[in-house]
């Protein structure tokens, strides 16, 4: 099973953008040592915590620090950008980095109200989300002699499209255009059994994908004891819960209990939502991760950690890597 790394570029307290998007060239690099798949970065808005805003300029940057690992954005919030400028600037991605990027779609805008006033975006918009589409399949793919409109570059690139999603919807879209699908497990994992049964049970084979290919989002905080996991996770916890009460910023230091970094009425809520998880020292997480996907039957998994220390986020994906190497090496036997 092919494993990979989804990346916000999380700017921790103390430190500021430039600090994230430096960690974020080091992590690549070390996840491609680490023998990852594929490195995806995720379009936010507004966010003081996270970096990776401008997504394709970003994923550019990721792909020339690296050489093998597949770049790409998981994902660019269709609905904020025509789909002739994402074929655009994708193509010139595949371009510049043929055969290594990706492009995963998603439906929301990826920010509040303010964020959908200043991208000059209608509250419909994402209503269109199957037409673009389809209007960047035609894009990427061999240029019509009629058409009116072509992507260059971009037309005749293929880019890989993924459907991302946390709902039902996502799964219907993927599985009509014939695509594979990643789910959101990793923060609204509500839906996720029922969003891997329709995806698989309605999927149509398309001239891009002959079976389903169905990815799981796990959020990993692996280190050297169950104790220290314990106490790098509370960082996306204290995080998760400021950004559901409308207080979002810098990604928090962690801490010893996280009973005193929030209220312990909203622990239960902010643990159901993070609950695709693997979080501890090596065994603990091998074993998690095993359960997941067991449980789950992923054809391909993808992991963040939102890890306040950059040396401990750089450590918990080596064990992570490690424990997903192990697991494939018990399968093959």
């Amino acid at each position: 099973m092919k494993y990979s790394v989804l990346d916000l570029a999380p700017v921790p307290e103390g430190s500021d953008a430039a600090d994230a998007l430096h960690n974020t060239g080091e992590l690549a690099q070390h996840a491609e040592r680490l023998g990852y798949h594929r490195y995806w970065l995720a379009e936010h808005h507004n966010m003081k915590g996270i970096a990776s805003a401008a997504t394709s300029v970003l994923i550019g940057h990721v792909a020339g620090l690296t050489k093998t690992l597949r770049v790409g954005a998981g994902g660019i919030m269709l609905p904020n950008h025509a789909p002739l400028a994402i074929a655009e600037q994708f193509g010139t991605l595949a371009t510049l980095y043929p055969g290594r990027i990706d492009l995963g779609l998603g439906r929301a805008p990826g920010g509040d109200m303010a964020v959908m006033r200043a991208m000059r975006l209608r509250q419909d918009a994402g209503d269109r989300f199957p037409e673009d589409v389809a209007e960047l399949l035609t894009y990427f793919g061999p240029e019509a002699p009629n058409a009116p409109v072509a992507a260059h570059p971009g037309q005749g690139t293929n880019v890989p499209l993924w459907i991302l999603g946390s709902s039902l919807y996502g799964a219907q879209v993927a599985a009509h255009f014939g695509l594979p699908y990643a789910f959101a497990s990793h923060f609204a994992p509500a839906a996720l059994e029922q969003a891997a049964q329709i995806y698989r049970a309605k999927f149509q084979p398309s001239a891009t994908l002959k079976k389903p290919h169905f990815m799981l989002a796990v959020n990993v905080f692996a280190a050297d004891s169950d104790a220290e996991g314990a106490r790098l996770r509370t960082s996306m916890q204290q995080a998760f819960y400021r950004l559901r009460t409308g207080t979002p910023g810098k990604l928090p230091r962690p801490v010893d209990r996280i009973e005193d970094a929030m209220p312990a009425s909203a622990l239960p809520a902010v643990n159901e939502a993070l609950r695709i998880t693997a979080v501890g020292g090596p065994d603990t997480v091998r074993r998690q991760l095993g359960d997941l996907i067991a449980q789950h039957r992923p054809d391909e998994i993808i992991l963040t950690g939102q890890i306040h220390d950059h040396a401990a986020r750089l450590h918990s994906f080596e064990i992570a890597a490690e424990a997903l190497q192990g697991l494939n090496e018990s399968l093959a036997a």
